[in-house]
């Protein structure tokens, strides 16, 4: 499709999805980066069982603690 159909159908409001590849999107600043931490025993302990309590991962309730004080320092 060229660019100008595109833009052509884009202004008129039409149903784009189908003319998109979403399998090479991105968000920006929003791409994983892997990070190892070392905790004592204990906090891992007490981190699985909150995570229960949740009903989520150890590894989600941590991104979330995370983000809620990187929040809060903002």
């Amino acid at each position: 499709m060229k660019a100008k159909e595109f833009d052509k159908k884009f202004q008129a409001g039409e149903d784009m999805t189908d003319d998109l590849d979403f399998s090479k999107a991105r968000r920006v600043n929003q791409e994983p980066k892997r990070v190892n931490i070392d905790f004592p025993a204990w906090v891992v302990e007490k981190l699985d069982k909150q995570s229960r309590r949740l009903g989520i991962t150890r590894q989600a309730l941590v991104k979330v603690w995370i983000v809620e004080k990187l929040n809060e320092a903002d």
